[in-house]
């Protein structure tokens, strides 16, 4: 199996390692976010509107992000099963399909992402304080970064998928 690794010191390298700690701080948020609420309506008998559309923010960044740093290092998006039993020929092929889908996922998510948070930043988010798009960026955001990382993993792949990591430049 072909992994980028996360220690290399690639720009995507770098990419993936902040994406992981945007994803792990998300993840954070979303405890601490949701212990507030628990705290605020069963103590202070006074439950907080916003705790719910940023906890929901939160996860869907953690989820996005994730996914992405999951697309670079070859641990979503492929047919693993299929890869592992499969001749020499079907496994480049299923490795260069799983590259190929993610990349065509990710960019409908971009897409998709990008035009939902242009037609609703001008709307204010039921909760909280801050436009509707908001909710819509980890899409757009996490959309780019799998197509950018899967278009990674095809370069590598069209190169020889056989190469161990360590002699990878």
């Amino acid at each position: 199996m072909i992994e980028p690794a996360l220690n290399d010191n690639s720009m995507l390298a770098k990419l993936a390692k902040l994406t992981l700690g945007v994803a792990g701080a998300a993840l954070v948020a979303v405890a601490v976010v949701e212990g507030w609420q628990v705290f605020a309506r069963y103590v202070l008998n006074n439950s907080p509107s916003w705790t719910e559309p940023v906890a929901l923010l939160s996860m869907s960044t953690a989820m996005f992000c994730g996914a992405a740093v999951g697309v670079r290092s070859n641990r979503h998006f492929g047919f693993f099963m299929f890869v592992e039993h499969a001749s020499p020929i079907a496994r480049r092929v299923l490795q260069l399909a799983a590259a190929l889908i993610a990349v065509l996922v990710g960019g409908m998510f971009f897409l998709a992402g990008g035009r939902l948070v242009r037609e609703s930043w001008d709307f204010p988010m039921a909760g909280a304080p801050l436009p509707q798009g908001t909710v819509y960026l980890p899409i757009c955001i996490g959309g780019a970064l799998i197509a950018i990382f899967a278009l990674e993993r095809l370069f590598i792949l069209r190169g020889n998928p056989n190469r161990p990591e360590s002699q990878r430049s």
